[in-house]
């Protein structure tokens, strides 16, 4: 469980950068941005709650 959460924060870290890469070449509009941004903020938060409860 500790490993499916840490993944979770390293997808959640990794989501804005990729949609920073995409705005950067033209290939996604800021409301889809805001999306991912939402969507990574959620994976690293889930993650970290996974990750919490493995310790415990």
């Amino acid at each position: 469980m500790q490993a499916i959460g840490r993944f979770g924060q390293l997808l959640g870290l990794g989501i804005p950068v990729f949609a920073v890469l995409l705005q950067l070449g033209g290939r996604l509009l800021p409301s889809q941005m805001l999306v991912m941004l939402i969507a990574a903020v959620c994976c690293f938060w889930i993650g970290r709650i996974i990750e919490g409860y493995a310790q415990s």
